[in-house]
């Protein structure tokens, strides 16, 4: 038997041909991943949907409730916390593991043995966590009409927009967590985190609008250079209903696509260059 199967497998590996069996392998580690999310599904989502639900909670719906903010600053918050729930989810989702994979744990070399180039090892990690953000991202709209009540409000004809923002958001997020990833290492990350994590929130134009800035240029200025701040705008663009009979000034739909679009070309290119370098000897 140890002389027949290295001999079938390599009929079989020849009788799929080099692309069939990069696929073939290629969506098992791709079902292989999503299993092991399915298992561990509590955790994914108590790890996710926490800080959101306390944004939407406290941000929302208290100081709503107070007299702290308008009426209608739920409206312009949810967008917001949709976009850096899409975004966050997919990034760690794609840093952690990368990092830890990378500096200790060498998980990641059963999935380099595989007949499949490496680029599409890190191609796998991406589309595994943007599938995970896209979820978190969606989850955000039921626990939104759960906590915010007559506060909620959606419109629904951009759908199709709003899709395919989201999709973008996800990709961005995971294509940037697999550059930060494959750069640090897993002990850096609390650092990196703290450095990087920190000011993209807060300067993405997550709890306000990107006009809103108007009076504080340079602030304003500086939030242009934050991928969440387009990625917050374009939900707003998608979500937001006319208010007193007309729309929220975002930024333009058309510069919202070109910077999410180039950051994604930016950081896919940026990640698989690094994780090429990190793992080919």
């Amino acid at each position: 038997m140890s002389v027949i199967a290295p001999t079938t497998e390599r009929h079989t590996t020849h009788y799929l041909g080099p692309v069939k069996a990069s696929a073939t392998a290629f969506l098992a580690i791709i079902r292989r991943d999503l299993l092991v999310t399915r298992r561990q599904v509590v955790p994914f989502l108590l790890q996710t949907l926490l800080q959101p639900l306390f944004y939407l909670f406290v941000f929302g719906k208290v100081l709503s409730s107070i007299g702290a903010t308008g009426s209608g600053f739920s409206v312009v918050l949810l967008p917001g916390v949709v976009a850096i729930t899409t975004f966050l989810t997919a990034f760690q989702a794609t840093a952690i593991d990368l990092a830890r994979d990378l500096s200790f744990t060498l998980e990641i070399e059963d999935r380099l043995l595989a007949p499949i180039p490496v680029t599409l090892v890190a191609v796998e990690k991406i589309l595994l966590a943007a599938m995970r953000g896209l979820l978190a991202g969606a989850l955000i709209f039921p626990l939104a009409y759960w906590i915010l009540g007559d506060g909620y409000q959606v419109r629904t004809d951009q759908l199709g927009v709003l899709i395919g923002l989201l999709i973008l958001v996800a990709f961005v997020g995971a294509a940037f967590g697999v550059l930060l990833g494959t750069l640090a290492l897993v002990q850096q990350l609390p650092l990196l985190f703290a450095l990087v994590l920190t000011p993209l929130i807060f300067t993405g134009c997550v709890f306000y609008p990107w006009s809103a800035l108007e009076n504080i240029k340079w602030f304003q200025t500086i939030t242009l250079f934050n991928p969440l701040t387009y990625a917050s705008e374009g939900l707003r663009y998608a979500m937001v209903p006319p208010i007193g009979g007309h729309e929220l000034p975002t930024l333009d739909i058309t510069w919202i696509l070109l910077a999410l679009g180039a950051a994604l070309i930016a950081c896919l290119i940026g990640g698989v260059v690094f994780f090429r370098r990190r793992v080919v000897s």
